[in-house]
């Protein structure tokens, strides 16, 4: 095997810098999607509920039951639009959804606690939404448990045996966007560096120029470097602009080593770009490399790397499948380095599975280019 040559190698990446440069749609891509998909995403990927639509139905009419009521209002996550005055009007309003929760108040409420007796509340919630449903009740119980621990009767606290003192570290106000935003610098560059690169050998064949590429004395490795060079670049500046949105637009916390976090990323992008460029010299299309790219790309890094849900909830056979998506990995190190500060002594498995990852990307294309040219 011929030794490598940094002017070979520097000439094919200002080849492909070139073509980059002429190309202005994929340039204005590579630099304006990243933006516009943090923001986007950012905002609409969100699991936090606030101003849940409740209706209260209170046939107590107590100084105790209107407290408790104003406990809801106070909290920040309820909003009470309906007052009922009866039963029958509680279908009604959960079928059409014009509120999420109907708190109803029994008769006895005020009376049964100052005799010391349990006195439930009813909480009817609309479960066409799942999420909401579950984190809505979630909510009036801790609203009701809070308001039972602080209640005073005759002047009297009520007895509360135990009190649940929780703290919440790394992300005190349970923001989703703290957590949401770091998964998408995986998510954005698995796809955007795989679509960008997905085009860059199958547009030799398509202009009719991978014959003159065959000709020339350049190595495999060295065409696969030199159109990677380019493209790694540009991947640096969009993680650091995305890093860059995700603290100001968002004011996510990064309490990590940024160098650290630029050695990870690198890894995860040659092995992305290595994955495209290995679509790319296998499809010989530009249509057929972005169609292939979206697939292999979007819905595992969406749906099987940890961004939105918890990878232990799903069924065995998707976390074993789970083990291979490269997503997975960056978003537990964009996690861990951006919200808990850690680095190489906690992330080392993390940062295994991307070394790997870089190195089966990278050797998948060259092996696939070494077949066309030979």
């Amino acid at each position: 095997m011929r030794g490598l040559s940094w002017h070979r190698l520097w000439a094919m990446a200002r080849k492909e810098w070139l073509h980059i440069r002429r190309d202005t749609r994929s340039l204005a891509m590579a630099f304006a999607v990243p933006a516009v998909m943090v923001l986007l995403f950012g905002y609409v990927i969100t699991f936090d509920v606030r101003d849940i639509r409740m209706g209260v139905l209170d046939r107590s009419h107590t100084e105790q039951s209107r407290d408790l009521v104003d406990a809801f209002r106070s909290s920040g996550y309820f909003k009470v639009t309906r007052t009922l005055h009866h039963e029958r009007e509680i279908t009604p309003l959960l079928t059409d959804a014009t509120v999420r929760l109907v708190l109803v108040i029994p008769p006895d409420f005020a009376k049964d606690l100052a005799a010391g007796a349990s006195a439930p509340v009813q909480a009817l919630v609309d479960g066409g939404d799942a999420n909401t449903a579950s984190i809505a009740i979630n909510y009036a119980e801790a609203i009701v448990s809070s308001y039972s621990a602080t209640a005073v009767l005759k002047g009297q606290p009520l007895p509360v045996p135990i009190v649940v003192d929780s703290r919440v570290w790394y992300n005190q106000d349970l923001k989703s966007s703290s957590m949401i935003v770091p998964g998408l610098m995986a998510v954005i560059m698995m796809i955007l560096s795989a679509l960008l690169t997905s085009l860059t050998i199958a547009r030799e064949w398509e202009r009719g120029t991978m014959e003159q590429l065959a000709a020339t004395p350049v190595h495999q490795l060295e065409v696969i470097l030199g159109k990677l060079l380019p493209y790694l670049g540009i991947g640096t500046v969009d993680i650091v602009l995305v890093a860059v949105v995700g603290g100001v637009v968002f004011a996510v916390p990064f309490r990590g080593n940024p160098v650290f976090l630029m050695g990870m990323a690198l890894l995860f992008l040659v092995g992305a770009q290595g994955l495209g460029m290995f679509i790319s010299a296998t499809s010989k299309s530009q249509f057929l490399a972005t169609q292939l790219a979206m697939l292999t790309t979007f819905l595992p890094a969406t749906l099987l790397s940890g961004l939105m849900f918890d990878l232990g909830s799903l069924p065995k056979v998707l976390q074993l499948i789970s083990l291979v998506v490269p997503a997975r990995y960056f978003i537990t190190a964009t996690r861990g380095i951006f919200l808990k500060g850690v680095g190489p002594a906690v992330l080392w498995p993390d940062a295994l599975g991307m070394i790997i990852f870089a190195a089966a990307g990278l050797g998948l294309a060259v092996h696939a280019f070494k077949k066309e040219i030979a």
